[in-house]
């Protein structure tokens, strides 16, 4: 095979995206290789996708062995794998019903499709507003773009849907003023994760519920980055005991595998009845089967319980690089999701903090300008933590003696 270089992205590729310029063939475990045969660790694992690292052999073992079975139905005939994920889905979880999707704005389009379906048929077509936060992330559809509270990516897209308000994150007063009873739903992250890796506050998600209570609207998380572990939980609402109607979740969900699901309590699953919503490639064999395979060993004993020490460890060492060298004005998240947001004198300088961790061989992610994202493998081994955050303080050191 001839060897692709990056120069040919830019000639064959549409320009949504702006690559870095290594191309990774290969990955074990938490590190990955690129073409020349350098190696990497990696902080990212693909945008909190890769929960148990690269080429993890329940994963590759449980994509070959379905492979040689079945690979695709479609929505006109069920699936072993699916059922099988369904019930896994709603036994360890609050919800009673799953609906299949392959990424996580399908799965956030058809949770606020439901939250105004729902509505619709219970009190009439004046309850149908959606109210999302500011600073939010919710997917790059027409519909997720317009509940996500930013608006960098609704520009040039305009006319976007209608009757979606935004107010401020964490601000339970904000939403107590603009929430009504034409509200269908409201939808919030846990954590938000684009927006800077900024927790919700144990005192706002109680009061999300009571005010969606009070209103009889549907109270949506989005829990597409948080989801699957990341935090220490299988789901973030776990750690906050407060139950949603409505729940998102993809990415970890397939650990590299596109799937995405939208579950829900049977309250509310009735009102998205036969032909009101669909996926052609929802509930496939292979995403299931391998998704299956994820939340075995995610499920198994020992790995949430890790999360939070090695959540810990990365904290620490980089409060540590923070004594030495004053880069940071906050290091904050829940879990294996963590933000270090950067002081004002280094604001927006978050991408340059990661083009020089890529120089010195580790991966990782921005949450916006100021905020740098660390979602490593939920079973990184300490070794390659360890590795990791000493080739990250090179990464600082370069940047802050320029």
């Amino acid at each position: 095979m001839t060897k692709v270089t990056r120069a040919q992205f830019d000639d064959v590729m549409v320009p949504n995206y702006v690559p870095g310029k290594v191309i990774p063939v290969k990955g074990e475990g938490s590190r990955i290789w690129d073409q020349e045969g350098r190696e990497f660790v990696d902080f990212a694992g693909g945008i909190a996708v890769s929960a148990l690292g690269h080429a993890h052999p329940a994963l590759v073992e449980a994509l070959t062995t379905q492979g040689q079975k079945l690979w695709h139905l479609s929505n006109v005939m069920t699936n072993e794998p699916a059922i099988e994920l369904a019930q896994k889905i709603t036994d360890n979880t609050f919800a009673d019903k799953v609906f299949f999707c392959n990424s996580g704005a399908e799965a956030n389009e058809a949770a606020l499709k439901l939250g105004r379906r729902h509505a619709f048929l219970k009190s009439g077509p004046e309850k149908h507003e959606i109210i999302s936060t500011l600073n939010s992330f919710h997917g790059r559809t027409l519909f997720t773009v317009s509940a996500g509270g930013q608006a960098k990516y609704k520009e040039g897209f305009e006319p976007t849907p209608g009757g979606i308000s935004h107010v401020p994150y964490n601000d339970l007063a904000a939403m107590k003023a603009q929430i009504s009873d034409k509200t269908a739903a409201v939808i919030v992250e846990p954590i938000q994760g684009e927006g800077g890796i900024t927790p919700a506050t144990q005192e706002y998600l109680e009061g999300l519920r009571a005010l969606c209570d009070e209103h009889d609207a549907l109270l949506i998380f989005d829990e597409v980055q948080t989801g699957v572990g990341r935090t220490g939980h299988l789901y973030a609402y776990q750690a906050y005991g407060v139950v949603p109607d409505v729940l998102t979740t993809a990415k970890a969900l397939g650990g590299g595998f596109p799937i995405g699901a939208m579950i829900c309590t049977d309250k509310v699953a009735g009102s998205l009845a036969f032909g009101t919503h669909g996926s052609t490639y929802g509930g496939n064999p292979l995403a299931c089967s391998v998704s299956l395979a994820v939340l075995d060993v995610v499920l198994a004993d020992g790995v949430l319980d890790q999360v939070t020490a090695k959540a810990e460890k990365i904290k620490s060492a980089l409060a540590g690089i923070n004594e030495k060298h004053g880069v940071f004005k906050d290091i904050r998240g829940m879990g294996l999701l963590i933000g270090a947001e950067l002081n004002d004198d280094l604001a927006g300088k978050a991408k340059d903090f990661v083009n020089a961790a890529l120089e010195e061989g580790l991966m990782m992610l921005v949450a916006g300008p100021n905020v740098i994202r660390f979602t490593p493998s939920l079973i990184i081994p300490d070794a390659d933590i360890e590795e990791g955050l000493a080739r990250f303080e090179k990464a600082v050191e370069k940047i802050v003696n320029q």
